[in-house]
């Protein structure tokens, strides 16, 4: 049986259940820019992984994830589980609630714009970086194609999830974050930058690939993520009441001079904490420290 040139993989309960209203509208916009292909919604948390392993080694050559960031991610980590991950093209029509992948690596935000862009004859070829946790007492290893980290993200991220999806965008990131403000508290942890070592009590670790998390914070408006490097920014040990201060300027890219924030290139770096500290990975929670990161350089190829 002749596959199909193109895999889309939907997530339908993204976008706060959104996107299986749009995905009628999706379909025929596909359809009429005469993209071939065929599709399969996702049942839950990982199958779009496994959808996209079996694509992109069963034939597929370009995959397209509908969805948000957490669609983004798997997709690409069932791409570069593949046996075909060198020669299978990832296109990303945004439908999430922060489409931080999408600001980060320049596509449309729109989806019927990014739905016209799939044909796009454009390639970027990026990076990606792997971060290796625990979970249930075993070392576990991820891909992520935007940003990871440890501390207080972590903690917006569990509680964003416990939060009803009823808006897009920066809201529910930030009512995450408001209600993370009441009861956490910094960490200490030794973060080990390529032979750098930093001590000391931290709010936050960001790990990124690209610039953008939270639903449009420019948190590392330098990350690049075609520049063989991860960005690790630190935010030192910052009060409530500093953090609300600078949270506009996040937005803005503005906060990079504020003394208890310091960003590092490198390679790999990896972070322990005497205390619990929970991971994620492009807005998605995975489990706990202590954790490492590394970056794949140019290993996935994204339409653009």
């Amino acid at each position: 049986m002749v596959k199909l040139q193109t895999k889309v993989i939907v997530n339908p309960v993204a976008g706060a259940r959104s996107t299986r209203r749009k995905w009628p509208v999706i379909n025929r916009l596909l359809k009429r820019i005469g993209l071939s292909f065929d599709f399969d919604y996702t049942e839950g948390v990982g199958h779009a992984i496994e959808l996209a392993r079996a694509a992109a080694s069963d034939g597929y050559r370009y995959l397209v994830a509908v969805g948000g960031d957490g669609t983004v991610n798997e997709v690409a980590n069932g791409i570069l589980h593949s046996t075909n991950a060198a020669t299978t093209m990832l296109g990303v029509v945004s439908t999430g609630t922060g489409s931080d992948f999408a600001r980060s690596a320049g596509l449309a935000r729109d989806y019927t714009i990014a739905c016209a862009n799939l044909t796009s004859s454009k390639r970027l070829t990026i990076d990606v970086g792997v971060v290796e946790y625990q979970r249930d007492g075993k070392t576990q290893e991820r891909f992520f194609v935007n940003t990871a980290g440890v501390g207080f993200d972590a903690a917006v991220v569990k509680e964003t999830e416990r939060l009803p999806k009823f808006f897009g965008g920066t809201i529910p990131y930030v009512a995450g974050l408001l209600r993370t403000l009441i009861f956490y508290k910094n960490k200490p942890v030794v973060v080990k930058i390529g032979d750098e070592v930093e001590r000391g009590r931290v709010l936050n670790v960001v790990v990124a690939n690209g610039g953008y998390l939270g639903g449009g914070m420019h948190i590392v408006p330098e990350a690049e993520l075609c520049d063989g490097l991860l960005d690790v920014a630190i935010v030192g040990d910052m009060g409530k009441l500093e953090l609300l201060k600078e949270l506009p300027k996040v937005y803005k890219g503005t906060h990079v001079n504020h003394p208890k924030f310091k960003v590092k290139k490198a390679a790999h770096a990896t972070i322990e904490s005497p205390e619990p500290m929970l991971v994620y990975a492009d807005g998605e929670l995975l489990g706990e420290c202590p954790a490492s990161f590394r970056v794949v350089p140019a290993a996935l190829s994204l339409v653009v």
